[in-house]
């Protein structure tokens, strides 16, 4: 690694910044922004632009749940042709971020007519700054994605450009938890904003009945006590800027820690696979949360939820990335879980498959469009009526009648 040999001090202005997510969840991470302090808070296509100084940086990196990446723009500017990138470019003074003998990552993100590829605009872009440090310093930084000391993210929308420095490095969702995976399994971004989509106060118990690897059961603990975000993970990109303070850094860390809180109901997840239940346990064990969770290896038929007022949140097979023998049988059977075993609580499901969906045969009382990587998903919410036995069926046969007559 090489740095700039004369650190500068850590910026005490505010600057902007842009904290990359999903689709669907600008919102919550909107309100966890607004949370920790963040200013002029703004919504946007999969990100949210904010102000605030280093400090609210290294927040926004350390506690934020639904970001993916947190960037800092740096330089913006019209560019109509491959010369005007390049020229752009290599005026800007990179020595004052980068050393000539150092690593630099370039990440783009083009949607132009101009810059068609966006591999060549990344190409332009690495030219104009190695060809300035090898006019200034007869020697150019080294580009590979390889433990950059400085990573550039390139955003082309049709001519206008900003670079911005990514002071994340690898994803936000990689929580540093998860030792393995089962198939498919669910983003810990997203699992972190369906939890927060569905409204839970960690004011009953949390249940997920195909709980897979444990991701949504580890991040509904990490959410019910208060832990941190990124609490498992110690490698940021801004550790390696010129200004990166590692006192105030741990200040920010140490704050955060000092909120993580007790949590009085459960946390329950199965599954009927006995590898994913192993999985899962390694990685709620490398969570330090065995304490915390409990997991049964049991068939959704067969396991009843813990006692009590329980939120259930499930992220169940859907065709296009786990194929089963019969998907509509298995949502089928998740209706009929939804009446007999959990009356009275409140059940969330997200799938893809919108015909799937129909063979739950309830109508949900609410659906958010999400994506859970390239697939548009819905995640609906079901109230269970809790009532005797006979309002229970009167219940699920009219609520089955409407909403076929719905789908019709």
């Amino acid at each position: 690694m090489s740095l700039l040999k004369k650190e500068r001090k850590m910026e005490q202005k505010d600057f902007k910044m842009v904290a990359k997510t999903m689709f669907g969840l600008e919102d919550v991470l909107a309100n966890e922004l607004e949370a920790l302090g963040a200013k002029n808070v703004e919504k946007l296509n999969r990100a949210v632009s904010f102000e605030g100084d280093m400090n609210m940086l290294y927040k926004a990196n350390y506690q934020l749940r639904t970001a993916i990446t947190i960037l800092k723009p740096i330089y913006s500017f019209e560019a109509n042709s491959d010369k005007e990138l390049y020229d752009n470019i290599y005026k800007y003074k990179w020595e004052k971020l980068i050393n000539a003998d150092g690593v630099l990552s370039i990440e783009p993100s083009v949607y132009s007519s101009i810059f068609t590829h966006s591999l060549y605009a990344s190409q332009k872009t690495k030219d104009a700054i190695c060809d300035r440090f090898r006019r200034m310093f007869n020697q150019r930084p080294t580009l590979t994605k390889e433990n950059p000391d400085l990573i550039l993210n390139l955003h082309i929308n049709e001519n206008q450009v900003t670079v911005s420095l990514n002071s994340s490095g690898d994803s936000l969702h990689r929580r540093n938890y998860r030792l393995r995976a089962e198939m498919a399994p669910i983003n810990e971004v997203l699992a972190a904003g369906l939890i927060q989509l569905s409204g839970w106060k960690r004011d009953c118990n949390f249940f997920d009945p195909m709980c897979g690897s444990g991701t949504m059961v580890i991040e509904a603990a990490m959410f019910a006590y208060n832990i941190p975000a990124q609490y498992y993970r110690y490698d940021f990109a801004f550790k390696k800027w010129a200004d990166f303070s590692m006192p105030e850094f741990r200040r920010v860390r140490d704050e955060a820690d000092k909120g993580i809180k007790e949590f009085d109901y459960e946390i329950w997840g199965s599954d009927i696979s006995g590898s994913a239940i192993k999985t899962a346990t390694e990685n709620i064990n490398n969570a330090k949360l065995h304490k915390d969770i409990q997991l049964f290896r049991s068939d959704i038929q067969e396991q009843d939820p813990p006692e009590g007022k329980t939120l259930i949140i499930m992220n169940p097979p859907y065709g296009q990335r786990i194929e089963t023998d019969d998907l509509f049988n298995l949502y089928d059977i998740i209706g009929r879980v939804f009446k007999n075993k959990y009356s009275g609580n409140t059940a969330w499901l997200i799938s893809s498959d919108l015909e799937a969906f129909k063979y739950v045969a309830l109508r949900p009382s609410q659906k958010i469009t999400v994506y859970n990587s390239n697939l548009e998903c819905k995640f609906c919410k079901y109230d269970i009526y809790d009532g005797s036995k006979k309002a229970k069926k009167q219940q699920g046969n009219q609520e089955e009648q409407d909403y076929q007559e719905e789908q019709d």
